[in-house]
């Protein structure tokens, strides 16, 4: 993440700072109620909206960290929900779509990942930041 500026930011580039799509942030998150209300003055059109609280607010409602799994243990899609709050369905669907690993191990009815690969996807996508170990 970059270091926001002193003054205050446009939704568009909070967005370009977190790595999220701008229509993200106008249609979700700048409407949870803990978001902070943007400053007296604009930019152009624009609303404008103090960085460091905007930053609390990510870190608070928006951000995850990733699930603290064994590394060489075999997870199922369920197990994999209950530990991240990823879904099964959204892991079977990202798998199809090439958005998440293929299984490590497909001997037994259900598909199961390692651990260090379900933290290596987790990782890559948005909205999840590494431990502090890692």
């Amino acid at each position: 993440m970059v270091k926001p500026p002193a003054e205050g930011e446009t939704l568009r580039e909070i967005a370009a700072r977190h790595g999220r799509a701008y229509n993200t942030l106008r249609n979700q998150w700048s409407r949870h109620p803990a978001w902070p209300d943007p400053l007296p003055e604009k930019r152009g059109r624009s609303y404008v909206y103090d960085p460091t609280a905007v930053d609390r607010v990510i870190a608070q409602h928006f951000a995850r960290d990733a699930a603290e799994l064994e590394p060489r243990r075999l997870y199922t899609a369920r197990e994999i929900e209950t530990l991240t709050g990823v879904t099964a369905g959204t892991i079977r669907a990202d798998v199809t779509r090439g958005r998440w690993p293929t299984p490590d191990d497909t001997a037994q009815r259900a598909n199961r990942w390692y651990g260090e690969t379900v933290t290596t996807a987790l990782t890559a996508r948005r909205g999840y930041r590494r431990s502090a170990e890692g």
